[in-house]
């Protein structure tokens, strides 16, 4: 079985796809072509004029889908600016890699709070934290957090392999940061690619089981989580998840965390999979023809990781080791994890 590649075709996911979701979509498609018009030469109120249209399209839209949580529909007014900025900065094709780490580790913290702890009346919970001050007395202070374990300490980090690591890890960092516990998630890795010879019509999803490392009994009754920095077609979450469940798995509950998702990706995802959330920090109108965000942020895998080189792709420990020292020191605790998921 571990030889095996699951394929899963883009016209499977259409089919979870109503008459009204297809009319709506239609719609934010002229709307996109529209303020394109408008790109060269650059017409900057015409294009501001568009994109307004077009969010407030899609918020009439995402209210009626309860499962799809966007962080500007979700979240206070006030709060707006900071998902603006961050979301600008990692489009922005000035912004190198060092910097694209940075604002992906506030957008997921951003996504976590939103998640978990925003909008709740969850009781509260202490830290104690021994300080640096000695004299007269070792000295402590004392501070409250959201009680969230029950939320929380059942959870997996589902790893769609490649730019989905170092977010995955963030979260991770933040359930065992909130949890009384010090709740480790543990992790499973799926080796997930989409064929980029193939359209948005025609998409194929391959999951190579060959070099994906997880355990299916560690998997069944848990809270899956899936952070991946863009959710274009959805194919990658639903390839995985059809698996599982094919093998016999049944997920509590599914989460997935974008940074970025189109509308299109997201109504497939919490259509196409029972229990499953989609929290992303911006919602994009729509897809070109090879199934890219538009306007999108590029590749983020390979903003984050760099790219490999063709005759020799990185393997997990080595992606691991090109983050750097401040990254394997600031999560240690998951690398470790990882490393024993991948070499047991």
């Amino acid at each position: 079985m571990k030889d095996e590649k699951i394929i899963l075709k883009a016209e499977d996911l259409d089919g979870y796809l109503t008459s009204e979701d297809m009319k709506e979509l239609d719609s934010l498609d002229v709307m996109f072509k529209d303020t394109m018009r408008y790109f060269e030469p650059k017409n900057e109120e015409k294009i501001i004029e568009g994109f307004d249209k077009m969010g407030h399209e899609m918020q009439k839209i995402c209210s009626h889908h309860p499962n799809i949580k966007v962080y500007s529909f979700e979240t206070e007014e006030g709060a707006h600016a900071e998902a603006s900025r961050v979301i600008s900065k990692l489009r922005d094709v000035k912004t190198d890699h060092q910097e694209f780490m940075y604002y992906s580790q506030r957008a997921y913290e951003m996504l976590f709070r939103m998640a978990y702890t925003d909008k709740h009346s969850d009781k509260k919970g202490h830290i104690i934290v021994q300080t640096p001050v000695t004299f007269p007395v070792q000295n402590y202070a004392v501070h409250k957090i959201p009680d969230i374990d029950h939320k929380i300490e059942n959870t997996v980090m589902c790893v769609m392999l490649r730019g989905a690591l170092l977010p995955s890890m963030i979260i991770s960092k933040e359930i065992e940061e909130y949890s009384s516990h010090g709740y480790l998630t543990p992790f499973a890795l799926f080796k997930i690619s989409r064929n980029d010879q193939k359209g948005e019509s025609d998409m194929e999803y391959i999951l190579d089981l060959k070099k994906s490392f997880f355990d299916l009994e560690k998997l069944d009754g848990k809270d899956l989580i899936f952070a991946d920095p863009m959710n274009a077609t959805g194919g990658s979450l639903v390839t995985v998840v059809k698996y599982l469940q094919s093998q016999g798995v049944h997920p509590k509950s599914i989460t997935f965390f974008n940074t970025i998702s189109t509308l299109k990706g997201s109504i497939r995802v919490t259509r196409a999979l029972e229990n499953c959330t989609c929290y992303t920090l911006w919602l994009d109108p729509v897809m070109n023809e090879k199934a890219y965000i538009m306007p999108g942020l590029g590749d983020a895998g390979d903003r984050l990781n760099g790219t490999d080189k063709h005759d020799n792709p990185r393997n997990m420990i080595q992606l691991i080791a090109d983050y750097g020292h401040n990254i394997s020191c600031l999560y240690r605790s998951q690398l470790f994890e990882i490393e024993r998921t991948v070499l047991g």
